[in-house]
């Protein structure tokens, strides 16, 4: 980030709140390849929650801190930059600004061709061209970017009258009618359970990125993206050609497409070298599970764990002495 009065930092996404849904973007646009930037002011509202319980894949729960750490290293573990800072406006740059440079390239953004200005608390200035909103907080930081009328609602609250940001105002896959701007949060009741928020804060990543392949001009389903590894088995015989991949992408391409060949000769070639690099051999798999287990325990704290471990915790756990009883 750099310092006040300097050029401004140039990003292409900005996610603003660091909670599930805000991390969940974070790990999927930043896994896509796109540069990522989350401004998180500190105090995500499912923090009011005592203890994480329902989140599949800690049988037992997890602690809100511990799951926390867990999070922003996920986010660091994929390249995205976490920062501790709160957004304050977010400013559209001229509608006309690089149009040229958006059907150029199929995975490279010019920072010139940035749709948005993103300003924080601590001044400061970073131009992104994508926004996704993800933060509980009321929303003042999107004014001026559409009619207010439409982004924000009234409510009467112990007879003063309040405005929020009406979570109605993006449609169920967190678009807006802004170009560039996704909102992940306020989403309804889809913010209101950690394990849904993360998927919302998923899915939105997942529209955005479909977005802008199509910005790219891929056509059809064919600018879907879905981020998972495939087995090494999976490309054994034809699958394992590439020109069987090219003869089934072009059985893709709808009869309208607007591409001429060479373009679309780029495009799918840049769509089979994405598929080639999911591929992973069964020693690069196990390779990953034990790396994945190693940075599990070096988030937790390896004492923590050992101490977990031992027969003593475990018996004072079992007897209730620390823990005030256990659940039956």
């Amino acid at each position: 980030m750099t310092d006040q009065g300097t050029e401004p930092d140039s990003t292409d996404v900005v996610v603003v709140g660091g909670g599930p849904s805000g991390c969940a973007a974070a790990v999927f646009t930043a896994r896509y390849g796109l540069e990522t930037v989350v401004f998180d002011r500190g105090n995500a509202a499912f923090r009011r929650c005592a203890y994480l319980k329902n989140y599949l894949g800690f049988p037992a729960g997890i602690g809100v801190d511990t799951f926390t750490a867990l999070m922003h290293e996920h986010v660091a573990e994929v390249g995205a930059d976490y920062v501790a800072d709160m957004v304050v406006s977010v400013e559209r740059l001229g509608d006309d600004e690089g149009t040229d440079a958006r059907e150029s390239e199929p995975d490279a953004f010019d920072a010139d061709t940035r749709r948005f200005v993103v300003h924080t608390q601590d001044s400061r200035r970073v131009e992104a061209d994508y926004v996704v909103a993800a933060a509980w907080y009321d929303g003042d930081y999107l004014r001026g970017l559409d009619d207010d009328d439409a982004m924000f609602e009234e409510h009467d609250h112990h007879g003063e009258v309040h405005e929020h940001f009406d979570s109605d105002y993006a449609d169920d896959d967190g678009r807006t009618p802004v170009e560039g701007l996704y909102v992940a949060a306020p989403s309804g009741d889809r913010n209101a359970q950690v394990g849904i928020a993360a998927g919302q804060g998923g899915h939105v990543a997942r529209c955005l990125i479909e977005d802008r392949r199509r910005e790219r001009g891929f056509p059809g389903d064919l600018a879907a993206h879905y981020d998972w590894l495939r087995a090494d088995t999976e490309f054994q015989g034809e699958w394992g050609d590439r020109d069987r991949w090219r003869e089934w992408f072009e059985s893709e391409v709808p009869a309208d497409a607007d591409l001429d060949d060479e373009r679309l000769a780029e495009l799918r070639e840049s769509y089979i070298d994405r598929a080639f690099d999911t591929r992973r051999t069964d020693h690069e798999v196990e390779t990953a599970e034990l790396r994945g287990i190693r940075r599990l325990v070096e988030v937790i704290g390896t004492e923590r764990v050992l101490d977990a471990l031992s027969d003593e915790v475990l018996a004072d756990y079992l007897d209730g002495r620390e823990l005030g009883g256990v659940e039956q």
